[in-house]
């Protein structure tokens, strides 16, 4: 139903055509629109809100087997250290180190993978 209408205006809070709306949901109003209906003829006014929040953790961005690349530094020789003990191996052609995910997941090394 409503992929066939057409988004003519986006609000948010606090907009003109909005403080009704304010006043109803309050801090929970996320945003109003104003879709229209061409088949019908009609204007539907909806709102988006927050009905639920709780505390998330993202998810993984790799699995604990899959080798991740890490930048140190040759004057990081504790880092280094801590690589190794992980199982971790210096790639001298690619100047990184290469470690299993689940081997640094939760320390600091974890900030040091190199992104795509």
């Amino acid at each position: 139903m409503f992929k066939e209408m057409k988004t003519q205006t986006h609000l948010k809070p606090g907009q003109k055509g909005t403080k009704r709306l304010v006043e109803q949901f309050g801090d929970a109003l996320i945003c109003v629109r104003y879709r229209y209906d061409a088949g019908r003829g009609v204007r539907l006014k909806t709102v988006e809100i927050v009905v639920d929040e709780k505390a998330s953790q993202p998810g993984a961005r790799f699995r604990d087997e899959e080798l991740v690349c890490l930048v140190v530094a040759f004057s990081e020789k504790a880092l280094r250290e801590q690589l190794k003990a992980a199982g971790g191996r210096w790639d001298p052609a690619e100047k990184l180190w290469r470690v299993a995910y689940g081997a640094i997941r939760g320390t600091e090394l974890e900030e040091r993978i190199l992104s795509d």
